[in-house]
């Protein structure tokens, strides 16, 4: 191989260098933002290169190939490889929302590995390449539904752990293919088998208190003696979108730990305190998930619920089967019936389901503006895509010139 590139001509060599240094630089930060193992990261640079250098290395040195040629094929090649990388290895994406504030900022552009918890065959296959479920503007379909593959994952790196950042597809969608559901970004507080439990908004995980992220935002209520100052200088504070409650200066405020000491170090403030159980439900009364009778959830009170592992088996009755509903009749494909105090399954009498699936139960850093598993319940095995690991890019539209970008959140680690 060494003396096939001795017979390339100056141009060629040029091009070729130029774009194998391209090639593993943008390898080399795709797999440190996907925290891959060594042996993992070279080992794919190395196939990566090999094809990389095969192709340039066949093309004829004396020239006899048109340079519209040579361009279609290098088009036809980066174009194969980018669907190749963004299916099985890494995908870009931005957060459109303030669900995960401050851990993520709207206008934060990350890399969502999928090798981590292993790359989702697509299901549904036939798609314009670099479109999820609509094309730009017009809003039509970008895939074709007539061809489907069954779910399968290939293996990853590891499975998912408790607190890992998570991009999954939004489990609601049913008109959807389950591949082309809208993308969401949340925390994975309770994965599959654990007896998870919400006490006065603290998160316990088999009897365990699950450790609050570093920049998670909980309520609390602020009094101030100067409104005009302090929504000024609560700009500065790592809080979200305080709200005023009363002319005298009362407030709520979600904030992190951090911003909890910036605040306290700000004149004009009083006082500060959590919300206690009775105002979070005075301020946040919502419908949660299961909807029924029998569980009287709420954001801060949730559970205890068991989170669903494939291989489990779970004894259904009228006051757990809301639990399940959805399970059994959407995620995995069952009829479900429930008539003269009888649950009917397929058709079948039964008192006992075993899932054919993973779960995982899913939370937003900011608990109080967060569209979660509180809400709609759990999250399918086969909706998950990847999980989120580094912000390349940060921009704050409200800013102007330079500052609009973020400079302290480049290339930095998601936690």
């Amino acid at each position: 191989m060494n003396h096939r590139f001795k017979r390339l001509n100056r141009r060629q060599k040029r091009r070729f260098i130029i774009l194998t240094l391209l090639n593993v630089s943008f390898l080399f930060i795709l797999l440190f933002g996907a925290k891959a193992t060594v042996i993992t990261g070279f080992t794919i640079i190395l196939i990566n290169q090999f094809f990389l250098t095969l192709y340039h290395l066949t093309l004829n040195p004396n020239g006899a190939k048109t340079i519209m040629g040579e361009w279609f094929h290098a088009i036809l090649f980066a174009l194969l490889a980018a669907i190749f990388l963004r299916s099985f290895v890494v995908e870009a994406f931005t957060i459109p929302s303030s669900s995960m504030e401050k851990t993520l900022l709207i206008g934060d552009f990350i890399f969502v590995s999928k090798i981590n918890y292993g790359p989702r065959i697509p299901m549904t296959p036939l798609a314009l390449p670099f479109t999820h479920h609509s094309l730009p503007y017009k809003g039509w379909k970008a895939y074709i539904e007539w061809l489907k593959i069954p779910y399968y994952r290939l293996p990853g790196l590891w499975h998912i752990r408790n607190n890992d950042v998570v991009v999954f597809n939004y489990p609601m969608e049913d008109y959807r293919p389950v591949d082309k559901r809208e993308h969401y970004i949340k925390r994975c507080v309770a994965i599959p088998g654990d007896e998870m439990m919400i006490i006065h908004g603290t998160i316990s995980i088999n009897n365990r208190r699950l450790p609050l992220p570093h920049h998670a935002l909980q309520m609390y209520h602020a009094k101030t003696d100067d409104i005009a100052f302090f929504d000024d200088s609560i700009r500065h504070v790592e809080a979200y979108a305080p709200q005023l409650i009363s002319n005298q200066g009362d407030y709520l405020v979600p904030i992190s730990m951090d911003g909890l000491k910036q605040i306290n170090t700000l004149k004009n403030v009083t006082h500060i305190e959590r919300l206690t159980d009775e105002e979070v439900s005075h301020y946040y009364q919502t419908s949660l998930f299961p909807y029924d009778k029998f569980h009287n959830y709420q954001i801060d009170n949730f559970g205890p619920i068991k989170i669903p592992r494939r291989g489990d088996t779970v004894y259904l009755n009228h006051s757990n089967i809301a639990l399940y509903k959805r399970i059994i009749e959407v995620y995995e494909n069952h009829k479900l019936e429930e008539k003269d105090d009888k649950i009917y399954i397929d058709n079948v009498e039964t008192s006992r389901y075993i899932f054919a699936m993973d779960y995982y139960f899913m939370m937003g850093d900011n608990r109080y503006n967060s569209e979660d598993s509180r809400f709609w319940g759990f999250v399918p095995e086969d909706h998950i895509v990847g999980k989120a690991s580094m912000i390349w890019m940060s921009w704050d539209k409200e800013a102007a010139g330079l500052a609009k970008i973020r400079w302290r959140r480049l290339f930095r680690f998601i936690n």
